[in-house]
């Protein structure tokens, strides 16, 4: 089982993007999701951009990552 983490696109070089998780930044790919941009908070799984997610539920997923994060 796989738990995906939101992260924020930060920047975008042709078809990758630098994602944020909360301060450890990664590249990923944007050739499965290209309607993305600057400020977009997305869900990565294999180094691909799989998903787009509103900002409201990124924030609510990453206050709980937080919270367990904790125990």
């Amino acid at each position: 089982m796989c738990l995906s983490v939101p992260g924020k696109i930060t920047n975008i070089k042709g078809e990758t993007a630098i994602v944020d998780y909360q301060g450890e930044k990664r590249e990923a790919s944007l050739k499965l999701k290209k309607d993305v941009k600057v400020g977009d908070y997305v869900i990565v799984n294999a180094k691909f951009v799989m998903e787009k997610i509103p900002e409201e539920e990124a924030k609510k997923a990453l206050e709980i990552w937080n919270e367990t994060d904790k125990c």
